[in-house]
C-alpha cells in the first residue's frame, strides 16, 4: 500500500448526533451502576495464553470478594474448556445465591441451545445474545441489508424466549448487544432492539438488558453520551429495558464515555477489572468505581486491598497493572518532585491537625490507606526532590521532624548521594545519609558520648563531668556553665578548643510508652559565623541534649 503524503485525508469525522436539547451535561452520578465484570470473558478472549480452568477460578473467587453480582463467566459454545468451566461452576454450587453469571453466545440456533446447556440447574443466569448491525459489517463482512441483519436478530431472541420456557426452573433474563452500535445509525440500532423486545416482551418488574456498546471508539465521549440520551429517549417501552455500556478504550476515553453515558440514563456498566480486552482494552471498572468513590458515591465494590487484588489479576491474566494505572498503579500515590512532596507533606500535617473525615490531601485524589496502601511510599527521594521529601521520609519511618532550617541544611547530603548512586533513595538510604551527615551513630566521630554526671556547684553553676570518646580514646572530661547546654560547651572548648554558640534548639518525643525516646536538634554558629547542626537521640532528654552538641562539634571538625 502506497503512503499518502497526508494520512488524515483517508477518515471521516463521525457525524454529530442530532440532540440539540441535550439534558446529560448537567447530570451528575448520584448512585452506582449495576456492575457487570467480563474478565472472564471478553478479557480472557484477549490475552495470548487464555486462563485455563484453575486461573479462572481464581479470578471468579476475586470478583465475589470484591462484590461483583454479575459476572459474564464465559462463551460457552466456543469450546469444551469454557463449556466444561461453566458446567463445573453449576455442578459445585460454586455461585452464591446474590450472583448472577452471564453467558455470551453469537445468534445462531445451536451456540444458542448449546448456551443454555452449560446452564443447565442453575438458580438464575443471563444469556446475552448479539450480532453486529452497524454499515461497515453490514456491508463488508455480512454483505447483508438492514432487514437481514434485523432478522437474525428476532431469530435469536425467539431461541431464546423457546429455551428459556423450556427451563422453567431458572431465574432468566436476556442481553442483547447490537454490536458495534458506536458507528451503527442510531436509528436503525433503536429499531433492532424495538424488535427483539417484541420477541421477548419485557416487563419493568423483569427487563430486558440492552448493551449499548463502543466496540470501536469512534469519536469523543459526548458524541457516545448524546447517542445514549437518544437512545433512552426513543426506545419504546424504555421502563423495560436496563440500559447497559460497554465501552472500548481505541481513543483512551473508555472510563469518560462510560461516565457520560451513565449521565445520558444508562443503568450499567460492563467492563474489566484495571481495562484488559482486545485492542487498547475495556472500560476499567476499577478507575470508573474509585472515581465514583472520591466523589462520596460508595460504588457497592471492595477495593480495599488493591494490591492483592492486582497480584491475582496481573497472575491470571499474565499483564502486568501499569505503574502509572489510575489508583492501582504502583506509582500512582507517588511523588518525586520537591514541590509536589512539600505540599503533600503539609496537606498531611493538617489533615492530622483538623481531625477529621474531611480528606483535603494535595495532589491525592484519594487516601491510598483506603485501598489498603500504606503512606511510606506516597513520597520518594531522588535527585530532583525538595527538603519536604526526605523530611516526609524521616518523619514517616524514624519519627524525626526536621526544623525547617534543619531540612535546608541536610538537603545538600541528601542530593549529593542522590547524584553519586543515580538512582532513587529509599528510606534507609536517606536514614543512613542522615546518621552520617550528624554524626549520631557509627565510629567515624571523633566525639562520642560514653557516660556523664551532671551536678550543681555553690556558686549556682552547672558542673558536666563526663566520659568521651575522643578518636577512639577515652577520656575524663569536664566543665561548668549555667546549664547543662552550656556546661557542655564550656567543656569542649576548654579541653579542645572547640567553640560553638547555640542559636536554637528544638526537641521533641519519637513514639510513646517505655519505648519513647526523645530527639534534640542544635542550630549552631561558630566565630567566624557558619552555621552548625547537631541532632541527639536517647531515651533520656537530656541525654539528648549532649549528643546534639558533640554531634555539632563533630560537624565542625569535619568541616574544618
Amino acid at each position: 500500500m502506497s503512503m499518502l503524503k497526508n494520512p488524515s485525508r483517508k477518515y471521516r469525522p463521525f457525524p454529530q448526533i442530532d440532540l440539540p436539547d441535550r439534558q446529560w451535561p448537567s447530570k451528575v452520578i448520584t448512585q452506582p451502576p449495576r456492575w457487570l465484570s467480563t474478565d472472564l470473558r471478553d478479557g480472557n478472549q484477549s490475552i495470548i495464553d487464555p486462563m485455563d480452568a484453575v486461573k479462572k477460578k481464581r479470578f471468579f473467587d476475586l470478583l465475589l470478594q470484591v462484590g461483583v453480582k454479575e459476572i459474564e463467566v464465559g462463551f460457552p459454545s466456543a469450546g469444551k474448556t469454557e463449556f466444561d468451566f461453566i458446567r463445573g461452576l453449576v455442578d459445585q454450587n460454586e455461585i452464591p445465591e446474590d450472583v448472577t453469571v452471564q453467558v455470551l453466545t453469537q445468534s445462531r440456533e445451536d451456540l444458542i441451545t448449546r448456551s443454555f446447556e452449560s446452564l443447565t440447574g442453575i438458580h438464575a443466569a443471563i444469556v446475552h445474545l448479539y450480532n453486529a448491525v452497524s454499515p461497515a459489517w453490514r456491508e463488508i463482512v455480512f454483505k447483508m441489508s438492514r432487514e437481514e441483519v434485523k432478522q437474525i436478530a428476532s431469530k435469536g431472541a425467539k431461541i431464546l424466549r423457546d429455551q428459556a420456557a423450556a427451563n422453567p426452573g431458572t431465574h432468566w433474563q436476556f442481553e442483547y448487544s447490537p454490536e458495534t452500535f458506536s458507528t451503527a445509525e442510531i436509528d436503525f440500532s433503536i429499531e433492532v432492539c424495538e424488535e427483539v423486545m417484541d420477541v421477548l416482551q419485557p416487563t419493568p418488574e423483569n427487563p430486558v438488558i440492552l448493551n449499548l456498546p463502543a466496540t470501536v471508539e469512534a469519536a469523543t465521549p459526548n458524541i457516545y453520551a448524546d447517542q445514549i440520551e437518544y437512545f433512552c429517549r426513543n426506545l419504546p417501552n424504555r421502563e423495560s429495558a436496563v440500559i447497559s455500556l460497554h465501552t472500548h478504550n481505541d481513543r483512551g476515553t473508555g472510563v469518560a464515555a462510560a461516565e457520560l453515558g451513565l449521565m445520558a440514563g444508562a443503568d450499567r456498566v460492563e467492563g474489566c477489572l484495571f481495562g484488559n480486552g482486545e485492542r487498547t482494552g475495556n472500560c476499567c471498572l476499577v478507575t470508573v468505581a474509585l472515581n465514583m468513590y472520591t466523589q462520596g458515591i460508595d460504588p457497592g465494590l471492595d477495593f480495599s486491598d488493591i494490591d492483592k487484588i492486582i497480584e491475582t489479576v496481573e497472575y491470571c491474566n499474565q499483564i502486568p497493572v501499569h505503574q502509572r494505572h489510575p489508583y492501582g498503579g504502583e506509582l500512582v500515590f507517588t511523588a518525586f518532585s520537591g514541590s509536589h512532596q512539600d505540599a503533600i507533606k503539609k496537606g498531611f500535617a493538617a489533615q492530622e491537625e483538623r481531625n477529621d473525615e474531611l480528606w483535603r490531601v494535595p495532589y491525592l485524589p484519594i487516601d491510598p490507606a483506603d485501598l489498603g496502601r500504606n503512606y511510606e511510599a506516597v513520597i520518594r527521594v531522588n535527585s530532583q526532590s525538595g527538603k519536604g521529601g526526605f523530611a516526609w521520609v524521616l518523619e514517616q519511618n524514624q519519627g524525626l521532624k526536621l526544623p525547617k532550617k534543619l531540612q535546608a541544611d541536610f538537603s545538600r547530603y541528601v542530593q549529593n548521594k542522590a547524584d553519586q548512586l543515580s538512582r532513587e533513595l529509599n528510606a534507609d538510604d536517606i536514614w543512613d545519609v542522615f546518621r552520617d551527615s550528624y554524626a549520631i551513630e557509627g565510629d567515624n566521630r571523633r566525639f562520642c558520648l560514653i557516660d556523664y554526671e551532671e551536678g550543681r556547684a555553690s556558686d549556682g553553676t552547672r558542673i558536666f563531668t563526663g566520659i568521651v570518646k575522643v578518636d577512639g580514646v577515652e577520656q575524663r572530661i569536664s566543665g561548668r556553665g549555667k546549664g547543662l547546654v552550656s556546661s557542655v560547651l564550656s567543656t569542649l572548648h576548654d579541653n579542645f578548643g572547640v567553640s560553638l554558640e547555640v542559636t536554637d534548639y528544638t526537641e521533641h518525643a519519637i513514639g510513646g510508652g517505655a519505648d519513647a525516646r526523645a530527639v534534640t536538634y542544635l542550630e549552631c554558629v561558630t566565630p567566624d559565623g557558619r552555621t552548625i547542626w547537631g541532632v541527639g537521640i536517647d531515651e533520656d532528654v537530656a541525654t539528648s541534649s549532649v549528643r546534639a552538641i558533640l554531634s555539632a562539634a563533630n560537624g565542625l571538625i569535619r568541616l574544618a
